[in-house]
């Protein structure tokens, strides 16, 4: 069966899920690629979800308008580097380099992409360590280990036995926001849910996190536009 379009300019393609366990039909918009999942109970009938997502048109393009077109990471192409957009240019030698306006990547240009990549990830391990050992220092309590991945859903996570995880595309955001994320986290070391005395550890070991919390939802799901391979 071919997963339906809903018709408009342009067309929306959706990506039709049955669910035995949905009780209700529901609508996601992946950050990381832009697509639009329609999931649906095992035994409700397909035109009722589609006239369920016919209804939340406006919603739908309005969340993708907001996600912008997805941005191939490629010679000339703009990427925010520590919160400040920086030109993709071709380098000289073996080493990435990061200037105040542009960054420079030698090597095949069908590899800039994932050279970049790799050095981005570096970038991140280095300063979010760095902000987790001043937190985890203000904090009072250590933790295990800190593991990059590129997540959908989460910029941070820490687990029971004190593991730190970080998306490493935070390396992309202004400092204090991977640094709000890295006390996010380290606080958890302490209080391992989002009660009261959590968001007193962030106000006291990082101060006020409204700001770049509101910058996170603002902006962070335009992150995941930026595909640094094919």
């Amino acid at each position: 069966m071919t997963d339906p379009v809903l018709s408009g300019d342009p067309p929306i393609p959706l990506i039709l899920r049955r669910s035995a366990r949905a009780r209700r039909i529901s609508l996601r918009i992946s950050q990381l690629d832009g697509r639009v999942t329609l999931t649906m109970p095992k035994r409700l009938a397909e035109r009722e979800a589609l006239a369920f997502a016919r209804s939340k048109e406006g919603w739908i393009r309005k969340h993708l308008d907001a996600r912008g077109a997805d941005m191939d990471v490629v010679p000339g192409a703009e990427i925010p580097v520590g919160g400040r957009l920086l030109r993709l240019v071709p380098g000289q030698g073996r080493r990435v380099l990061v200037g105040p306006d542009s960054i420079a990547v030698p090597g095949p240009e069908d590899r800039v992409g994932v050279r970049l990549a790799s050095h981005l990830k570096e970038m991140a391990r280095d300063q979010l360590a760095a902000a987790s050992d001043m937190y985890a220092a203000r904090l009072g309590k250590g933790y295990t280990r800190i593991t990059l991945r590129d997540t959908r859903s989460r910029w941070g996570s820490c687990t029971s036995d004190g593991g730190l995880m970080f998306s490493w595309r935070l390396i992309m955001t202004p400092p204090d926001v991977m640094n709000y994320v890295a006390a996010h986290e380290v606080a958890h070391l302490a209080q391992m849910n989002h009660s009261p005395a959590f968001w007193a550890e962030v106000t006291r070991i990082y101060g006020d996190y409204d700001p770049p919390r509101r910058w996170l939802r603002a902006h962070g799901g335009s992150l995941h536009r930026y595909r640094f391979s094919n």
